[in-house]
């Protein structure tokens, strides 16, 4: 087991902290014929805004991530962009296997209805409706011109 220092991610513009920052991780490395499998696994739990009702979201994503260095590399796809001069950047790849495994939209719970888009009231504490639809004002001209018409 090792132990690991995550950063906290900006995404779609807001900031998600790891709680806690250091997680625990597994690091298998595994000889091939040909060069080097690394393995790590980690949860990871994320602590953040709602996308849709910007209440807290709590994230715990399982990661496993695996990437291949060649015993003698002709190409970068043979070569991980973690291992330089013998030394494995964990901190770095559990970063970006987090970041690939974030979802379109992080959200408080599945079902979140979001924002009143006419008053902001968060529709999961207060679900309502608004009767009277109100027109844009800046189509008034338009509809001066249809009533012309």
């Amino acid at each position: 087991m090792l132990e690991l220092e995550l950063p906290a991610f900006e995404f779609g513009g807001e900031r998600y902290v790891p709680v806690p920052e250091a997680i625990a991780a597994t690091l298998t490395v595994t000889r091939a014929m040909t060069g080097t499998v690394f393995t790590l696994e980690l949860t990871a739990r994320l602590h953040g805004p709602c996308y849709r009702c910007l209440g807290d979201a709590v994230l715990d994503l399982p990661i496993r991530a695996r990437e291949y260095q060649a015993s003698s590399p002709d190409d970068d796809e043979l070569r991980t962009p973690y291992l330089a001069e013998n030394r494995l950047d964990l901190s770095s790849w559990a970063r970006d296997a987090i970041a690939l495994a974030l979802p379109d939209k992080i959200l408080c719970r599945p079902d979140c209805a979001g924002l009143c888009p006419v008053c902001g009231a968060n529709l999961n504490d207060h679900p309502h409706e608004h009767d009277e639809a109100t027109a844009d004002p800046r189509w008034a001209a338009l509809e001066a011109l249809r009533d012309d018409v």
